[in-house]
């Protein structure tokens, strides 16, 4: 994504980045024309009107023929009334319909595509940040699509119609209303660059705001056992200061603007009027000709004015629409191919191979995480990854998972290369049971279900059963419709972690991934969460992350890793035997 100085500065064009959700609705766009010039017809109809009046029904006559001629022109007045109210209300419902549905389809697009971006984009995009996006520069293009652009076409078809009738009806005036046209429209073209910078630098800024109040709120036990409130506090004030200090630059400058408009507007209507009373009193036009030339010019100048203000909405938006677009456009590394193979159907678990893995984290290149890794798991197998901190385990899993893929080496899958499988179909024969369980706000129930959404209530609690996870479930309030909290904060560290082992057991796959998965619960829990991992491992096969060795000594295979290399692999009584680093590894837990 482009840094701050890399961006290009927005303009009113980049609003055409919008057409490829606008175009689905076409004949609602041409419906909502179709009354925007109708009502802009009804608007320009009106001074004719009132010329008429004016002439006919105002000016010294017959009394019997004066009250008639006035009783036909104010009913002709209120028909144009009538038709410019229909007309109208009908555009508004129109335009209102197509800013609302455009505005969901952009950010549902939005929506789908962050969720389809790889971990490495969110190393270097914050979720906050992403959540601006779908929300404050949405709510701008919405105010454009459904609103501002409406508004601007309206008063630009009513601009040009009134331009026209003056150049019929006093081509003179009209020349000279056009040098102050440009004296008016040249200057405030200028000056709005300054306010389009300004916009964009707002937006970045209320974006920077969200991303800290995100980050912190979903970490507000560890801020607050850190006693950080105030710390917090005070740097999320200084974000909401420099985004304060930015929207009131761009404020000051656009009030500046509309001063401008307004000023030079009302000149254009004082000089219209007073070349009008001119004509007329040099007996080269009539009054009512004054008057519907007085409207005219007013229709115009007011045309002028909401343009102006118009034009500073389109800034914003085209800043807003910027962003957006720059989302959508970020490609994520990790793509399925275009032509993907059909995985092989396996009775007992997924076999594996991976060959001269080396691999560096994108946002730490000069680190290499795997170094060589090469290791052959055999179908239906439990292998257990072991060794230091950072020693690579968690890497494994998330190069098989293509969470990223490998700078160099291959992975295969049942024979063949991950790569050319599908993402969904990878994905879909592997489960894990991560470290840090997750919680949805939701019931029990729909958070296991996530694991297999089309699975019946039977399935699922048979799934929370053989986790050891129905017994506490069943002394929840309402049972496994209970509603567990944001990232389940209900229920304690064990009782989360069964709920995920019952997760991945619904998702029953080929192959289950274990990632330090009985690190939170009690003695208790342990032996029985691990007799229900024994059962579920059953046919499938399964790689295993402990840094507590008791919980592997049964695997079938344990791998050592140091520094993202494989340095030894056998058996706990092999291992042992060698006297190497799992030994010493076994030592030191077994003797502590």
């Amino acid at each position: 994504m482009n840094t701050p100085q890399e961006r290009p500065q927005s303009t009113p064009t980049s609003l055409r980045q919008l057409w490829p959700f606008v175009r689905p609705y076409r004949w609602q766009m041409a419906l909502a024309g179709l009354f925007l010039v109708l009502a802009a017809a009804a608007t320009l109809l009106f001074p004719i009107a009132l010329r008429q009046l004016i002439d006919s029904g105002v000016l010294p006559a017959d009394r019997h023929a004066q009250a008639m001629a006035l009783k036909g022109h104010f009913l002709e007045l209120f028909g144009v009334a009538v038709a410019l109210g229909i007309f109208s209300a009908a555009r508004f419902y129109v335009v209102s319909w197509l800013g609302e549905r455009v505005t969901a389809d952009i950010r549902n697009a939005v929506y789908s595509h962050v969720l389809r971006m790889s971990p490495e984009f969110f190393e270097t995009t914050q979720t906050g940040e992403v959540l601006s996006r779908l929300t404050t520069d949405t709510t701008l293009v919405q105010t454009v699509v459904g609103s501002s652009l409406s508004m601007g076409l309206r008063n630009a078809v009513m601009g040009a119609g009134a331009l026209l009738m003056l150049v019929w009806t006093h081509p003179y005036v009209m020349g000279q209303i056009l040098l102050v046209v440009l004296l008016v429209v040249l200057p405030a073209m200028v000056y709005g660059k300054r306010v389009r910078r300004l916009s964009r630098a707002s937006q970045d800024r209320v974006a920077d705001a969200s991303a800290i109040a995100a980050e912190v709120l979903n970490a507000i036990p560890i801020v607050q056992s850190y006693t950080a409130e105030a710390r917090e506090a005070e740097r999320f004030n200084a974000s909401t200061q420099a985004a304060f200090e930015t929207a009131s630059r761009r404020s000051r400058a656009r009030a500046m603007l509309v001063a401008f408009i307004i000023i030079a507007n009302a000149a254009l209507i004082l000089w219209g009027l007073y070349q009008g009373t001119q004509a007329v009193m040099a007996g080269r036009i009539s009054a009512g000709e004054l008057g519907q030339a007085a409207f005219y010019v007013a229709i115009f100048a007011g045309a002028v004015a909401v343009l102006g203000e118009v034009y500073g909405d389109l800034l914003r938006a085209a800043g807003a629409s910027e962003r957006l677009m720059e989302l959508l456009h970020t490609r994520s590394p990790v793509q399925s191919p275009t032509t993907p193979l059909r995985p092989v159907i396996v009775q007992r678990g997924s076999a594996l191979v991976f060959e001269g893995l080396a691999f560096s984290y994108p946002s730490r290149p000069q680190q290499k995480a795997l170094d060589g890794f090469d290791l052959r798991v055999q179908a239906g197998q439990t292998v257990a990854l072991v060794g230091a901190s950072g020693a690579g385990k968690t890497t494994v899993f998330g190069l098989l998972l293509r969470f990223y893929d490998p700078q160099h080496g291959k992975m295969m899958l049942d024979g063949i290369a991950i790569q050319d499988l599908s993402l969904s179909d990878l994905r879909q024969r592997i489960a894990i049971v991560p470290q840090e369980p997750v919680m949805f706000s939701s019931s029990a129930l729909e958070n296991i279900r996530y694991g297999r959404p089309d699975a019946s209530d039977e399935e699922v609690k048979a799934a929370a059963v053989a986790a050891f996870a129905d017994e506490f479930i069943t002394r929840l309030p309402q049972g496994y419709d209970t509603f567990l909290g944001e990232r389940g904060v209900r229920l304690s560290g064990g009782q989360r972690q069964r709920i995920a082992i019952a997760r991945a057991m619904l998702k029953n796959p080929p192959l289950l991934l274990l990632d330090e998965a009985t690190s939170a619960l009690d003695a208790h829990s342990e032996r029985m969460v691990q007799a229900a991992l024994e059962h579920a491992m059953q046919g499938r096969t399964t790689l295993v992350i402990a840094h507590r060795l008791a919980t592997v000594q049964r695997a079938d295979v344990i791998v050592v890793l140091e520094h993202g290399r494989v340095v030894e692999q056998g058996n706990h009584t092999e291992l042992m035997k060698q006297a190497g680093v799992y030994a010493r590894l076994a030592a030191l837990q077994f003797q502590g």
